[in-house]
């Protein structure tokens, strides 16, 4: 998709010729694989380069049938007209309509096959050249219409490669083929790097609202992509540079900041009224802050929130396209204002702004990625997107480039890929109870890989066989053993002691895989045989009963009396409490006695002292009352 300024004056078109030197500019044609499966002598696969409108199967293949009308060989005219119909039968191949280059729009040459029922096409070149992009024409009241609904695949075939084949289809040949977009984009981790050149203006037509109705429909899947750390996402803006000759000019100075350093067509086409183009570049730098900044305050998803917001909240066609609704807008969000302002700068300065010069940078092209040099452009994984700028088309494009089963699942949802899992399995291995299964599912189509439950590891081909290893593995279908569970008791024949055996457990018998039966041991094994016993045979053991008061001991197989057990117990308590008195009385009566003999000792030591002292003898203190004053 394109945003065009050729309605503006000759000066404007000298501009965006001075988007980047010529002698740089690099423009890359995006290629599928197109595969050609009979008939035997044109077998082989050839290059097709993308049409950049209607929707790509990213991630994808698709075969069919290619028929070469004997009318409207162009396409440029309803097929309708000519009692011409695409339709596939039921079961039979999808239709691929090939047609001729020339007289008409790429565009509308895909829209009148899809409307006779096509399900892609082909456009052969009508030059020997390298193959180019088939862009969408610029867009007024008509070709809007449909250029917005196609939703088939297109692809430009080179001159000599069709002309292979109509000679093969005019002979009588069934040509079929695989158009192949599997490798359209790099898919080498877990993580996906994309990145939108847009635009802040809201005045520029169709496209610019294309824009941004895609801009409010992709923000939930952005976001969930970006939390959950799966993308890494980087807008990205257009700027212009005037010709230093016309820095000081009416134009420049109504479109350009920092001295003619960075500049944007006049919104309207009309410099006497309205916006400027100045106004545009000043927004631009805004939106590239607010990123900056959410991004380090690791959110970067607010740049979908603020970008949102603006466009309701301050469209141009209500004058409200303005600096004061741009803070709302931001202070609403809780972004920082101050750290923000700081990074735009100073727009009349007569130097360098280090965002917008690496804005600059950014559009040369770099590996595999072209100039960028048409809004909008979406690149995915260093890789220029084709295709319709829709909610559907754009995330089939971002899931292809996350490297098989690292797929998030926003790109396993129904309305982005089909689940190959859901039929036969997917010709994977899958347990006899039908609950585990080696077929994942994938955005490119599934893979048959023994999983990992609970902590168990499967091991196997994931085709024919998976058995589960390493401990733990009674808890995996119990190992492939019998089980079973009956009112509210449940056992497993599932032993594993660093291998898994089978063997029914205590209280059946049996083979241990296929069956265990309860074993009733009242009758084989002479359970309760003591004369007051009763025994009741229960599954998987069993319960004995003693007649009248008696009860029964399991460990030793007899009957005992529940009143001698009872008056025994109470006895024994009884004891024990008398035990404990009368140990606490003993001990109480050698403390008295040992205090008590002590102190008539010291007694006695002091009487003696005061009638038979010693010279020898340390004077006793007196135990007697002093009465002296």
């Amino acid at each position: 998709m394109e945003l065009r300024v050729s309605a503006l004056r000759p000066f404007l078109g000298f501009l965006v010729l001075l988007l980047t030197p010529l002698s740089n500019a690099r423009f890359v044609v995006e290629k599928n694989s197109l595969r050609v499966t009979s008939p035997d002598r044109i077998k082989g696969t050839y290059d097709s380069a993308i049409g950049n409108f209607g929707i790509p199967q990213y991630g994808g293949s698709m075969a069919g049938a290619v028929v070469y009308p004997n009318s409207n060989q162009k396409g440029c005219k309803e097929f309708s007209d000519f009692g011409i119909s695409f339709q596939s039968k039921p079961g039979a191949l999808p239709t691929f309509v090939l047609v001729d280059r020339g007289d008409c729009f790429f565009a509308l040459k895909v829209w009148n096959a899809q409307k006779a029922g096509a399900s892609a096409v082909l456009v052969a070149d009508n030059v020997e050249e390298a193959l180019i992009t088939m862009d969408s024409p610029e867009e007024d009241g008509s070709s809007a219409k449909y250029i917005e609904n196609i939703t088939i695949p297109s692809a430009l075939i080179d001159k000599s490669f069709g002309e292979t084949l109509k000679r093969s289809i005019s002979s009588g040949d069934m040509v079929n083929v695989n158009l192949d977009w599997r490798e359209s984009v790099p898919h080498p981790d877990d993580r996906v790097e994309y990145e939108l050149w847009t635009n802040s203006n809201d005045e520029c037509g169709v496209k610019c609202d294309m824009l941004m109705e895609f801009v409010k429909d992709f923000k939930g899947a952005a976001q969930i992509l970006e939390k959950g750390g799966y993308t890494q996402f980087t807008p990205h803006y257009i700027t212009w540079y005037c010709p230093q000759a016309f820095t000081l000019s009416k134009q420049c100075k109504s479109q350009c900041i920092n001295h003619g350093r960075y500049c944007a067509p006049d919104p309207e086409q009309d410099f006497s009224s309205g916006y400027n183009g100045k106004d545009v570049v000043l927004e631009n730098l805004r939106q590239l802050c607010v990123f900056k900044v959410a991004n380090e305050t690791k959110k970067p998803w607010a740049w979908w929130d603020y970008v949102t917001d603006f466009q309701i909240r301050c469209p141009m066609k209500e004058k409200k396209y303005n600096r004061e609704c741009a803070n709302a807008v931001i202070q609403s969000l809780g972004l920082d204002l101050k750290k923000i302002d700081k990074c735009m700068g100073d727009p009349n300065t007569d130097s360098d702004n280090l965002v917008l010069k690496e804005e600059q940078d950014a559009q040369v092209g770099k590996g595999s990625r072209g100039d960028v040099t048409i809004l909008p452009t979406l690149v995915v994984n260093n890789r220029q997107y084709r295709g319709k700028l829709a909610k559907g088309a754009v995330l089939k494009a971002i899931c292809s480039g996350f490297e098989e089963t690292t797929e998030p699942a926003v790109c396993l949802s129904g309305d982005v890929e089909t689940n190959e899992c859901l039929d036969n399995n997917g010709g994977c291995w899958q347990d006899k109870g039908g609950n585990i299964t080696a077929c994942k599912d994938t955005f490119r189509g599934r893979v048959c890989e023994c999983p990992l439950v609970d902590g168990v590891r499967f091991k196997g081909d994931g085709y024919t066989t998976c058995e589960a290893s390493g401990p733990g593995r009674c808890k995996i279908n119990n190992g492939g053993c019998w089980h079973d569970a009956q009112n509210g008791h449940a056992f497993s024949a599932c032993t594993d002691d660093g291998e898994v055996k089978c063997k029914c457990p205590p209280g059946f018998k049996g083979d241990g895989v296929n069956s265990c039966t309860d074993i009733d041991e009242c009758k084989e094994k002479k359970a309760c045989q003591c004369p007051e016993c009763s025994c009741k045979n229960t599954w998987g053991s069993y319960d004995c009963s003693c007649s009248g008061d008696l009860l029964y001991i399991r460990d030793h197989d007899t009957c005992i009396s529940k009143t001698a057990s009872e008056t025994r117990s109470s006895w024994v308590a009884v004891w024990v409490i008398l035990i404990g008195l009368a140990m606490a009385g003993g001990g109480a009566y050698l403390v008295y006695k040992y205090r008590l003999r002590s102190y008539m000792d010291s007694e006695i030591r002091a009487i003696m002292a005061q009638y038979m002292p010693l010279d020898s003898q340390a004077e006793v203190p007196n135990h007697v009352n002093d009465e002296r004053a």
